[in-house]
């Protein structure tokens, strides 16, 4: 379990770009962050792994402070996927995924069947191994850096909006993979992105925040969905138009839903409701 209390980080120009923030991360789900620009959502991530120090507050996993634990060693424990990758170019594919247990001395043997192995996982076929980045496609790339982070099997996932950088299809694929991969693995996910409709599919819990990581809901997408707290909330998550306004139409073979377009988004199944 991570958890926040009342943390703060204040910049030295005097931004503050987390105010007083509590928050629960619970075992074994996928915790969302979910906000536009500016609302904190990368720096509260970072501070997980000590990437950036909270001005003040505490920030504990399993009960000890992130701050009583080593930078480095914790960053080491802790899967972390960046939006571009963060694959190293000049390095094999390969050496990319194992660039964890090297640097806390697995055995070179041992490292390179443990990579092998995670890429299986990811979906990448083991003859990719060979080549560098420049020789894989954007999805590819996003799917080495997640057998990276999964290399050395641990119990944190941080993805700071790892999608946003590829196409809409591929986006849609690696999203699919991501819900397949936390079902199979179990890990404590954070997941950040500006992207509501990509939180409400990933997230088991979702925060939605605004300017200064303050937190406008908390809840699951359909707690949200069916009661947001506020206006704010109501706008950002678009209940009241696109996919999310629907409405019922009859048709000769039976009612479908029709959104605000009027596009029809599905068929209503009698007595599932």
């Amino acid at each position: 379990m991570i958890e926040f209390r009342s943390v703060t980080k204040t910049y030295p120009d005097g931004t503050v770009a987390v105010a007083d923030f509590d928050l629960v991360v619970p075992p074994h789900r996928t915790t969302v962050l979910v906000g536009s620009s500016g609302s904190g959502k990368t720096t509260l991530l970072r501070m997980i792994n000590r990437m950036v120090e909270p001005t003040s507050g505490t920030i504990e996993i399993d009960g000890t402070s992130v701050l009583d634990r080593d930078p480095v060693q914790l960053r080491r424990s802790i899967g972390y996927v960046l939006q571009n990758g963060g694959l190293l170019p000049h390095q094999r594919v390969i050496d990319n995924v194992t660039t964890v247990l090297r640097l806390t001395g697995t055995p070179k043997r041992a490292a390179r069947e443990r990579a092998l192995e995670v890429l299986d996982v990811v979906g990448l076929d083991r003859s990719l191994a060979e080549r560098y980045p420049s020789q894989l496609s954007g999805g590819q790339q996003q799917r080495v850096g997640v057998a990276r982070a999964l290399a050395a099997d641990p119990n944190i996932l941080l993805m700071d909006e790892p999608f946003g950088a590829v196409d809409p299809i591929v986006r849609a694929e690696l999203q699919t993979e991501t819900l397949r991969l936390q079902q199979e693995l179990n890990k404590t996910v954070v997941f950040v992105t500006h992207d509501v409709d990509e939180a409400f599919l990933l997230g088991d819990q979702v925060v939605i925040l605004q300017e200064g990581a303050h937190v406008a809901q908390i809840g699951s997408p359909s707690e949200i969905i069916e009661n947001p707290a506020s206006e704010f909330v109501a706008s950002f998550i678009g209940v009241e138009r696109g996919t999310r306004a629907l409405h019922t139409k009859r048709t000769d073979r039976g009612t479908v839903l029709v959104d605000t377009a009027g596009r029809t988004q599905g068929v209503l199944v009698e007595g599932t409701a």
